[in-house]
């Protein structure tokens, strides 16, 4: 059953922006916890040249992906895989040209994040991008008030989640030999940041 995040189709244009700056010219892109699958196939159709591998956790959100790919006619879509970003030892995919992962940090626990990089050193090679999209506090910024009061909402429904320092992600990056190399303020009090392989 296919399922409809509404914030995907405000986002997917300003997001296609900064990936075609960012992403190889060819290869395949891992895209972690794909969600509703809305942004795998929008993406796939807008960068013909690359293979979009979508991913997710959940049983239902693969079931959605499926089904927004089956509607997909290019052959640059693979099927949907089931890899859950805590778990890097058991990620179901060897190698990659760039990894793609929207709105997940804030929305799962740290756990999650530290096993994207720790993952990502596996599979990503030298100089190829980790791309995160979502809100997040930067220390040297006054947080929004809607950022707050997401934060707040979302820490109520679990305590493990929550918006999260741009510091301690650059730290997550560093400790698994990434570097941030790039910085994008995107709509809605949203940022991209782009971690490279050193």
């Amino acid at each position: 059953m296919k399922k409809h995040a509404p914030a995907t189709l405000r986002n997917r244009e300003a997001i296609a922006g900064v990936l075609a700056r960012e992403l190889p010219s060819a290869g395949t892109v891992v895209e972690v916890a794909s969600g509703s699958g809305e942004h795998a196939v929008h993406f796939a159709e807008a960068f013909p040249q690359l293979i979009w591998q979508p991913s997710d956790p959940s049983p239902e959100a693969l079931e959605s992906i499926t089904a927004y790919g089956s509607e997909y006619e290019a052959e640059n879509l693979r099927m949907s895989m089931h890899l859950d970003a805590s778990a890097p030892a058991d990620w179901p995919v060897e190698s990659a040209d760039a990894m793609l992962c929207i709105n997940m940090v804030h929305i799962s626990p740290w756990a999650a994040t530290l096993g994207l990089f720790a993952g990502a050193t596996h599979i990503l090679g030298e100089g190829a991008p980790l791309i995160l999209y979502g809100p997040y506090f930067e220390a040297d910024r006054e947080p929004s008030p809607s950022n707050l009061a997401f934060d707040a909402s979302l820490r109520e429904r679990n305590p493990e989640w929550g918006l999260r320092e741009v510091p301690n992600v650059d730290k997550a990056a560093s400790d698994n030999g990434f570097a941030r190399s790039g910085r994008y303020e995107m709509p809605a009090n949203n940022l991209m940041l782009i971690y490279r392989r050193g």
